[in-house]
């Protein structure tokens, strides 16, 4: 038997321990872990294990194997690891999520339906760079009842460890088995995990496109992939121009390399006004612009577009810029080469604004707001495990509770279904506190 079985069979043994801890037990594990990693002892470890990781990827990023985004992602501070730290202390304070019914429904008398979500099993995390994710996926299993094997990329493999260490460390002083939390380490690995079909119930996949589609391909496991961010923000008629400078430079420049940073701004002629302020304040903040032609035609120092850039997902300061006819140029554009992420409108318009929020397709649409803001601590999730694309199970970001599934749970007195139909006993179908 592999390693990579042994591991996801022990995983799928402990989490059963994890799943059955009360809703008070669960919350002081996730309470103890955000002290743990905000234990001034533990944090220079952590740092230092973050800097190794660093000056490795730094020479990987000089010899052109890593993009400059992948290795933003890469870094690890006190201020991130706080930020993670809270989100677990969100997590401990939200109601459990466990053996608690969601649904009950009397059929008839003295047969009663229940409705009660339980953990999906083992989740298979594999992902990129940000070894912050450790730690936030870790809290979201423990809050869920999962077991998790994670598989995170070779250029934070020091980080991993040490926070990893960190996970065990508090799961064994709460008396659950550390193997709950599996790490992977080599990159042949992740080809056996995707075969541990019988084993895995989940795989996370969170990277670039390629790496997603990799995943997705090459395995019979289930995927919820978090690949593309390519985000708009589109100025409306209506939008402030003050207010649009602050989103788009927020959206933009606040963390380019994410996700949730916006890749396209679209402008309406009637906006140009806000437009002007936008290409103001992101030329001030060092961002370069691509335009189109009628954007160089009122902003000419402008680098023009090319048909690329409309599906390009930069994660670096780059934006492209592209005049649309109205709403609904600026919907076709968004469905013709957005990624289903977050897109946004800026308007002080009801209908239109209402419209853009019905009519674009995608995880999140907002409404006078950076897009920054699609993430799962923001969003008081506590943490996420990625933003899904897709549209089944989970959608955007996924916290504890996209993690869950039902089960169907029915008590009796000997009932038998030949006694229901036609001139016979009728079902009651009361819903039930």
């Amino acid at each position: 038997m592999s390693k990579i079985r042994d591991q996801a069979r022990a995983a799928r043994k402990a989490g059963r321990s994890l799943a059955a801890l009360p809703g008070p037990a669960r919350s002081a594990l996730l309470h103890d872990l955000a002290a743990a990693l905000r234990d001034p002892a533990a944090l220079p470890g952590l740092l230092a294990a973050n800097a190794e990781d660093l000056a490795l990827a730094r020479a990987a990023l000089e010899r052109g194997e890593i993009d400059p985004a992948r290795y933003k992602r890469l870094g690890l501070d006190a201020d991130k690891l706080a930020s993670v730290a809270d989100g677990l202390d969100q997590l401990a304070a939200a109601p459990e999520l466990l053996g608690r019914a969601d649904l009950r429904r009397e059929l008839d008398e003295g047969l009663v339906l229940e409705r009660v979500p339980c953990p999906l099993g083992v989740l298979g995390v594999v992902f990129e760079a940000r070894p912050d994710a450790v730690p936030q996926i870790g809290g979201l299993a423990l809050k869920s009842g999962n077991a998790a094997v994670l598989k995170g990329g070779r250029e934070a493999l020091h980080s991993n460890r040490a926070l990893v260490a960190v996970l065990h460390r508090v799961l064994a002083a709460h008396g659950q088995d550390p193997a709950c939390i599996a790490l992977l380490e080599q990159r042949e690995e992740l080809e056996e995990l995707l075969g541990q079909h019988d084993l895995i119930d989940l795989i996370i996949a969170r990277g670039g496109k390629a790496f997603v589609h990799h995943v997705q391909a090459n395995t019979r496991i289930p995927v919820m992939g978090h690949a593309e961010g390519l985000c708009h923000l589109y100025l409306h008629a209506a939008a402030d121009p003050a207010m649009a400078a602050a989103v788009a430079v927020d959206a933009k420049c606040s963390y380019p390399a994410a996700c949730n940073a916006i890749e396209t701004l679209l402008w309406e002629p009637a906006a140009a006004p806000a437009l002007d302020a936008c290409v103001a304040a992101l030329t001030a903040a060092g961002v370069e612009l691509r335009a189109c032609e009628q954007t160089r035609a009122r902003h000419p120092d402008l680098r023009p577009a090319t048909d690329a850039d409309w599906d390009s997902e930069y994660g670096a300061l780059i934006l492209a810029i592209r005049q649309v006819p109205g709403l609904d140029g600026a919907l076709a554009h968004i469905e013709a080469h957005g990624s289903r992420h977050t897109e946004a409108i800026i308007t002080e318009d009801a209908a239109a604004a209402d419209r853009f929020l019905a009519e674009v397709d995608a995880a999140d649409v907002f409404l006078n707001v950076s897009t920054r803001f699609a993430d799962g601590y923001r969003f008081g999730l506590g943490a996420e495990v990625g933003i899904s694309t897709g549209k089944l199970h989970a959608r955007g970001p996924v916290g504890a509770s996209g993690l869950l599934t039902y089960r169907w749970l029915l008590r009796g007195h000997g009932h038998i279904t030949r006694d229901y139909g036609p001139g016979k006993r009728r079902f009651t179908h009361r819903d039930l506190p």
